[in-house]
């Protein structure tokens, strides 16, 4: 069976009651990127990101994996074949409905230390006073991928993507590199490509096919496709 290749964005996560970036009410309407996602942000108000951080923890603590991460854990779970989801989201719904997944942009549930690269569970509550357990520098920082950072596993994903026999996009904007050229990677090498969104993003030209809705929706209805006999 052919491998699957799924990145995943902001808009799956959505209907979990976890806020999108880039919509009228998002969160880069509320803090700006430069203050809270980006390596000089934090060297200026290290308080202020560990605020938010500590914000959006408590969020994806509460929030519950929804119909689309179900749909996603069944096809990896029932596919013939490989199912490699990679997402651009922080949150861990994907693992909460039982899959397995690609953190390219890091992880809200872990922390890490700018000193000696270590990583361990984050707390509930990060402050700039933090000590990494491991060398006792107060250097810790939330272990996401920040603006002008490099996402992390790509030499992996593209050796996937590489392999892909059908490469699907689910809920992104299709604004933040280099997430949004795998799809022009992916048809390179003979893909079937498809976009589920809520609606068709800035890349949407780029995709063989389109289904557009909630993803509560689409996504299981996809899935429920793919897997029919």
């Amino acid at each position: 069976m052919k491998k699957i290749v799924i990145l995943t964005g902001a808009g799956i996560s959505a209907e979990s009651g976890l806020g999108t970036f880039r919509d009228a009410d998002g969160l880069w309407e509320k803090y700006p990127i430069e203050q809270v996602a980006t390596p000089q942000g934090f060297a200026r108000n290290p308080a202020l990101v560990h605020e938010f951080y500590n914000m959006r923890r408590r969020d994806a603590r509460a929030a519950r994996p929804n119909a689309a991460h179900d749909a996603l854990a069944r096809l990896q779970r029932d596919w013939d074949g490989e199912v490699v989801i990679v997402t651009q989201n922080v949150d861990g719904l994907h693992e909460a409905a039982g899959a397995s997944v690609m953190h390219m942009h890091g992880r809200l549930d872990s922390a890490c230390c700018m000193a000696c690269t270590a990583r361990w569970p984050a707390p509930g509550t990060m402050s700039p006073a933090d000590a990494c357990p491991q060398c006792g520098a107060t250097e810790t920082r939330p272990d996401i991928v920040w603006f002008g950072e490099i996402p992390q596993q790509m030499d992996e994903i593209a050796q996937h993507i590489g392999e892909a026999g059908i490469f699907a996009s689910i809920g992104t904007s299709g604004q933040v590199y280099p997430a949004a050229g795998f799809v022009r990677e992916a048809r390179l090498t003979g893909a079937k490509t498809v976009e589920l969104n809520l609606e068709r993003s800035e890349i949407s030209a780029a995709f063989d096919s389109h289904h557009m809705g909630l993803a509560t929706q689409v996504v299981p209805a996809w899935v429920a496709d793919l897997l029919a006999p």
